[in-house]
């Protein structure tokens, strides 16, 4: 069971990391071509090397959402705020499974062991509650974006895309989160470590 956890959680974290890294890329070649843009009709360019400007300017390829041309990505903002809603979900199941999260230690660093693992367990249910809360608050309102057929101001794709794709990271980690909350209790119950905790930042 807990092989089968980490190997989910390991698999949503090399997507998201693979989302992200697109994302990245995404805003660099958004970013330089804001910059080209600029610099190609700025009066030196204009001035010294007009031909060869505005011919670069007038380049356009073909792509999924209209004709691409040397400048800002179009619809940048609304591919970057979908697809970082669902990477910071697919890093949550193995921050959960690994103890990765920051904790502050201040107080619970003098505590006993036992008092730990009653304080794990207690913050591990709350956080399976919310995470299953917002799993299913993100379902209603996939569901009430497809039903409306609302797309997004730029690109026009529809903004139910973003809610599932993020409904697909809380609703794995909603269960990751599950999983995590039972071995915990079972923890605090039997007074034996099943899994990590703790090896995120401490403060």
């Amino acid at each position: 069971m807990h092989r089968f956890f980490l190997g989910l959680s390991k698999l949503m974290a090399i997507i998201g990391g693979a989302v992200l890294s697109a994302l990245v890329a995404l805003v660099v070649l958004s970013i330089v071509g804001r910059e080209i843009n600029a610099l190609l009709h700025s009066d030196f360019a204009q001035t010294h090397m007009k031909g060869l400007a505005d011919w670069l300017l007038a380049l356009a390829l073909p792509g999924p959402w209209g004709p691409i041309s040397i400048g800002p990505v179009n619809g940048d903002y609304e591919l970057v705020e979908a697809g970082m809603a669902f990477t910071i979900f697919a890093f949550l199941p193995l921050a959960q499974m690994s103890g990765s999260h920051a904790t502050v230690d201040v107080f619970t660093s003098m505590m006993s062991e036992r008092t730990n693992r009653v304080l794990r367990a207690i913050s591990e249910v709350a956080f399976a509650v919310v995470l299953v809360i917002i799993a299913i608050q993100l379902l209603k309102g996939t569901e009430s974006k497809m039903h409306r057929h609302q797309t997004t101001f730029l690109l026009q794709f529809p903004v139910w895309w973003a809610y599932a794709a993020s409904l697909v990271g809380a609703s794995v980690a909603a269960v990751v989160s599950i999983y995590t909350a039972i071995v915990r209790v079972a923890e605090m119950v039997t007074g034996h470590e099943i899994m990590p905790h703790g090896e995120g930042a401490g403060h």
